[in-house]
């Protein structure tokens, strides 16, 4: 009988956990072929999100827990599960229940198909205003053009993948993790199964616009050095214009009696030039930080305690 683990991060999720634990157990009821467990990740949640999970824990020993010393992000909270999954396939999944636990069989069926990646396309989220819709649109746009991985458009971190491809997964360490595009980039048979995001069943969402901006230029630097491209572009740009207006200056003092604008020019060309020079070192830096990063080694993840798991895996994180 085959197995398959349901990785699910969670960051005050108080609200849903019971809700979501209960449509999973009717849903994989019917799956009698398959045995399952069920792993709560605790993101450093504020609230009872860990008391509830022990809770249902005590009822179900399917239903394990990782809790984290604090709050390390959604990206390292599915890398956790999937250091720790044991089943022939693992399905990730959100806590807000806007993942439909009742699509589960259907991406069971495309990986018995024999499909190793399963993922998820949100065909229309119902609580989405028109401004997430077009910076989500642009953003996936954006990122195809300019990086090798081309990832679809409108995905999720709702799918799911063939133990291979979780230890291909697991065995990428970045600390700067664009999960979604390195699904796409380890490859193997893949497919996607199209759905609708519903409503959160409660909370708010936990990803400000802040917190979207830095994601999204996580995923653009980890797969293209096109902003870095960008910097070399403006600064041959801003040599040949220079360069040209040198030229009218030259060509205005010696062939002309027109006088030639003094501290006006100077000052609009300093300030242009500053803004490139700005621009460029604070695209460096982002890269050169990412750099610093990589190289201090530090674990993805702590994790404090746990329940339901034998044994929490020793690298807290790291290989």
């Amino acid at each position: 009988m085959r197995s398959i683990s349901i990785v699910i991060p969670t960051f005050n999720e108080e609200e849903s956990v019971d809700e979501l634990y209960s449509r999973l157990a009717a849903v994989t009821a019917g799956l009698k072929d398959y045995l399952f467990e069920f792993i709560f990740v605790d993101d450093g949640s504020a609230d009872g999100t860990v008391r509830k999970v022990k809770s249902i824990n005590q009822r179900d020993g399917r239903v394990k827990l990782l809790s984290f010393s604090r709050n390390f992000g959604h990206q390292s909270a599915l890398i956790a599960g999937l250091d720790h999954a044991s089943g022939d396939a693992v399905i990730v999944m959100d806590a807000d229940l806007q993942h439909p636990p009742e699509l589960i069989p259907e991406l069971i069926r495309e990986w018995r198909a024999g499909y190793e990646v399963v993922n998820t396309i949100r065909r229309e989220t119902v609580d989405a205003g028109w401004f997430k819709k077009a910076s989500s649109a642009f953003f996936y746009m954006l990122i195809n053009k300019l990086s090798q991985v081309k990832i679809l458009p409108n995905s999720a971190d709702f799918r799911l993948m063939d133990m291979k491809a979780v230890r291909s997964l697991c065995s990428i360490r970045e600390q700067s993790r664009f999960i979604r595009g390195l699904v796409v980039w380890i490859g193997y048979r893949q497919t996607a199964v199209p759905y609708v995001a519903v409503q959160r069943f409660a909370g708010k969402s936990k990803y400000s616009l802040r917190k979207m901006v830095a994601f999204a230029f996580d995923g653009i630097s980890s797969f293209s050095a096109f902003p870095l491209r960008v910097a070399t572009y403006f600064g041959l740009l801003v040599s040949f214009l220079s360069f040209v207006y040198a030229i009218f200056a030259v060509y205005v003092k010696l062939f002309t009696d027109k006088a030639i604008a003094g501290w006006t020019s100077v000052l609009v060309v300093s300030l242009f030039l500053g803004g490139v020079q700005l621009l460029t070192i604070g695209c460096m830096g982002e890269y050169i930080n990412r750099i610093y990063t990589e190289v201090k080694r530090r674990p993805l993840y702590i994790v404090r305690e746990t329940a339901g798991i034998e044994k929490a895996s020793d690298r807290q994180g790291l290989d």
